[in-house]
Parts: C-alpha cells; sequence; structure tokens
C-alpha cells in the first residue's frame, strides 16, 4: 500500500459526466476505482488486474481507459477549464445561530 491519496466524490461526478465510456461503469465502480487507486500506486506491479479485481465486472483496458479520462479530468478542473459551480449565498433570517437551531431541535 503505497499511497493515501484519495480523489474526492466531486472528481468521480465530472469524470463520468466527460466520458463517453461504457454504460457498465456506475457510481459505485468508480468510487471502488478511485478507492483502489489510492492504494495501488503506478510502482504496484500488475496494478491494473489489481483495481480492475478491486472494482469487479471490468476489465484491465476499462481500468485504464477509466484512469485516462479521470487525468483528463484533473487537468481540466486545475487549468481553469471546469466550470466553478455558483452557490446560493446562505442568509440568516432570525437572530439564532444555525447550532443553536440543532440544539434546540434535539430531542434527548
Amino acid at each position: 500500500m503505497a499511497s493515501t491519496k484519495k480523489f474526492s466524490s466531486s472528481s468521480s461526478s465530472s469524470s463520468s459526466s466527460s466520458s463517453s465510456c461504457s454504460s457498465n461503469w456506475t457510481a459505485e465502480k468508480n468510487k471502488l476505482f478511485e478507492n483502489a487507486l489510492a492504494i495501488y500506486d503506478k510502482e504496484t506491479p500488475d496494478r491494473w488486474n489489481k483495481i480492475a479485481k478491486i472494482v469487479g465486472g471490468t476489465t484491465e483496458e476499462e481500468v485504464k481507459r477509466q484512469y485516462e479520462i479521470l487525468k483528463e479530468d484533473i487537468n481540466r478542473i486545475e487549468s481553469g477549464k471546469f466550470p466553478i459551480p455558483q452557490y446560493r449565498k446562505c442568509r440568516r433570517s432570525s437572530n439564532i445561530s444555525n447550532e443553536e437551531q440543532r440544539l434546540k431541535n434535539l430531542k434527548l
């Protein structure tokens, strides 16, 4: 186990959005794939076979293709070519804080 780097789930969704990979590559498989990448780094012998076994129902070639898609997505994000989502601003309409509201609603 060489690396502990994990990709966030947001990268998961971006990789599936820009890919033309087969329809059997589910969000669950993508999560297994990303976790396996964290376990097996590029120095691992027979890396793609091991990752394919963890993902299940896929081949080494599909895993390699998914890895290339992930790298492309990461490059787009890092280069600023991936649009940043517009988040709504949070406004507080009362004097009570979120933490106070949660404590008020807490049932002991």
